[in-house]
């Protein structure tokens, strides 16, 4: 079966780093542009970073020069290296896989930013 398993969050400081990872299964991952959400609670699922298929690479404009996607499709992973990190990065992180209409997403990691 399908499985999307996150693992690297805590607690970080303010300005400080931290490297999420998630490790896919159960579907031909290669073929599959990988993604990292990020949500807290009362608001939308939101978009971190996005890196397709093919190695094309979208970050939203609040963790750009900050965050970091790459994937490793021998290992079927994707990490999502946080840099520079602040109080409003803090939020459940979650891995995504999409091709076409299908989606998959992990189970979430939380991310918490704080002195």
């Amino acid at each position: 079966q399908v499985q999307l398993v996150e693992s690297g969050g805590g607690l970080a400081q303010p300005g400080g780093s931290l490297r999420l990872s998630c490790a896919a299964s159960g579907f031909p991952f290669s073929a599959y542009a990988m993604g990292w959400y990020r949500q807290v609670p009362g608001k939308q699922r939101e978009l971190v970073a996005r890196i397709a298929s093919g190695g094309r690479i979208y970050y939203v404009d609040f963790v750009k020069g900050r965050f970091t996607i790459s994937r490793d499709n021998a290992k079927n992973t994707v990490a999502l290296y946080m840099d520079n990190l602040a109080p409003e990065d803090t939020a459940v992180y979650y891995c995504s896989a999409d091709a076409g209409s299908v989606t998959y997403w992990g189970q979430g990691t939380q991310v918490t930013v704080s002195s």
